[in-house]
């Protein structure tokens, strides 16, 4: 997979420099490269943290690297060396974007502030990742998934939802949720500049993307002052709202308006519930009884097995799909149809899986172009486009201010047959935060 002619999508032509880390920044990066964006990951010496991440053939290209970095090309450059950020601010100058989760306090210590950055390139938009917003008391914390998880409410839903204790939600959502804002700031303030000329600084605070998402769905009746009513949406925190489990495993049914409540009725022989049970009237009367009308549904679908069941409910035309574990999610039909995930080929890892990009563009089509890099892969490359003579990219890499990868890679990693997984690899960052 290299870059061709057939990289299409409707960001190419863009370039952007990616000093992020971790999996917000590269998640929002890794969608501007999906639509065709030339994204230059700058990556420190050591490289990626989430490299390391994971089961993985090399060391450093573990799994959760390769699903958020394809499309990408790797550049090392020590920042912290004058020759390092010469080379950096080079960079900046043909770039349309800069997109860092590196905290603001570092970046100025290290002359890389959104102010020295727009001397060299005004038009630039600057995209800081942090985790708290720069007008608040928490300005400058770090920031993870689990403690944004936990600060902004939604680690405690569970607990309003009737769960003994709050609880994370087993993904890196904090991390999604700021990654997808940061993608679209980032090309709104470049549809700005499209139209105006002029660049700007853009901060994107996870604490602040994820809040808004929680409390857009749980303010309740906290929302009017004073307050008419508790804080969440009843549907949303019934106990009740779960995966039902039928005869042989388990089913998702999401039984919602007027109509779908009468079918349902209807599809289970009892359709006297809907005329003479006034929990069921209207839509206003449900959201009181959401409770109920959860723990009817359970006790309901026990009756039958799940396939009984979705037969069932795709002749009365009601929402219901079965509950899928993620290692048989890409043999669902729907996403082997579309093509959802990819066999490709790695010139050093071999046969991988890839996802691929969800939208669909009638003429710019997003898609997958590139492998994901190795560490320091395209470092001349990228330097010489720049406009570095061969023999200052041979003097900056003498130097340890830039890296060259070399191939092959470090040695496979092989654990010896029959022994355990290898523990989750610890992750420490100083200045890297959100």
């Amino acid at each position: 997979m290299t870059r061709s002619s057939k990289q299409a999508g409707p960001l190419r032509g863009f370039r952007i420099v990616d000093m992020t880390t971790v999996l917000m920044g590269p998640y929002a990066t890794q969608i501007a490269a999906d639509y065709g964006a030339d994204v230059i990951k700058v990556e420190p010496p050591e490289g990626d943290v989430m490299r390391v991440a994971g089961a993985k053939r090399h060391r450093d290209m573990g799994p959760l690297f390769l699903h958020a970095n394809r499309n990408k090309r790797s550049v090392v450059l020590d920042i912290r060396r004058p020759e390092g950020r010469e080379a950096l601010l080079r960079l900046c100058e043909g770039a349309d974007a800069i997109v860092h989760n590196i905290r603001p306090a570092a970046m100025a210590r290290l002359g890389l502030a959104y102010v020295d950055i727009a001397r060299v390139n005004p038009g630039i938009v600057h995209v800081g990742l942090v985790g708290y917003g720069r007008n608040g008391p928490y300005a400058g914390r770090p920031a993870y998934d689990d403690l944004i998880q936990a600060a902004s409410g939604m680690a405690s839903m569970f607990e309003l939802a009737g769960d003994e204790a709050p609880r994370y939600v087993p993904s890196v959502i904090a991390d999604r949720i700021s990654g997808l804002n940061a993608v679209h700031a980032m090309l709104a303030a470049l549809l700005h500049r499209q139209r105006t000329g002029e660049g700007q600084d853009v901060e994107v605070p996870m604490f602040e993307s994820v809040a808004q998402v929680v409390l857009g769905d749980h303010l309740g009746g906290l929302s009017f002052e004073p307050p008419i009513g508790p804080p969440g949406y009843s549907r949303l925190i019934s106990s009740n709202r779960r995966p039902y489990r039928t005869r042989d495993g388990f089913i998702s049914v999401l039984v919602y308006n007027d109509r779908q409540w009468r079918s349902f009725f209807e599809a289970i022989g009892r359709p006297d519930i809907w005329d003479s049970d006034p929990r069921f009237a209207d839509q206003a009367t449900r959201a009181q009884h959401f409770d109920e009308a959860y723990a009817m549904l359970a006790e309901v679908l026990t009756g039958r097995t799940t396939a009984e069941w979705l037969e069932l409910f795709e002749a009365h035309d009601l929402p219901a799909m079965p509950v899928t574990r993620i290692e048989d999610l890409e043999h669902d039909p729907h996403l082997a149809a579309a093509g959802f995930v990819e066999l490709v080929e790695h010139p050093t890892e071999g046969a991988i899986k890839q996802i691929r990009p969800a939208q669909a563009f009638s003429k710019t089509p997003p898609g997958i172009y590139r492998h994901a890099p190795n560490l320091g892969e395209h470092t001349r490359e990228v330097l010489a486009e720049a406009g570095f003579e061969p023999d200052r990219i041979d003097a900056l890499v003498a130097s340890g201010a830039a890296r060259q990868f070399r191939d092959p890679p470090c040695a496979p990693i092989a654990p010896p047959p029959g022994s355990p997984p290898a523990p989750a690899s610890t992750i420490t960052t100083q200045d890297r935060g959100a």
